[in-house]
């Protein structure tokens, strides 16, 4: 199932001439937008980042707040769109990679990868060896 899509267009008032939530939400957006420019969204969001960054730091969130945000976000996106949603997407990725890095890619950052599970093996058989000689 393919992730559904929403296009701009101007909110029109319903014919009791009220605004929906989201309708008034748009406006809204748009009004922000053209007073402060897009970019304003970019700072505010980093902003927000590093307080919730300070908060899980200082104990006022819990260490697991973002794992926590992850699948509850990830749930919703199952809920709504299916299981299927998560292999088309990961196919789609795939295939960019593949497309933009070739396939002999993949070879190269899996033998990057079991270098790095070989070298962090070696690195805890070393470790373990020098607890055994105390």
């Amino acid at each position: 199932m393919a992730r559904k899509t929403t296009t701009p267009r101007e909110a029109a008032p319903k014919a009791s001439g009220e605004l929906s939530v989201r309708e008034a939400g748009r406006l809204g957006g748009n009004k922000v937008k053209e007073k402060y420019g897009p970019d304003f969204y970019s700072e505010i969001g980093t902003k927000g980042g590093e307080s919730v960054r300070r908060e899980v730091e200082t104990g006022g969130l819990p260490k697991d707040f973002y794992s926590q945000i992850g699948q509850k976000g990830g749930n919703a996106v199952k809920a709504e769109y299916g299981p299927e949603f998560y292999s088309q997407i990961g196919r789609k990725g795939g295939n960019k990679v593949k497309e933009t890095y070739g396939p002999e890619f993949y070879s190269q950052i899996g033998t990057k990868g079991g270098n790095k599970v070989r070298d962090l093996i070696n690195a805890g058989k070393a470790q373990l060896e020098g607890r055994k000689e105390k």
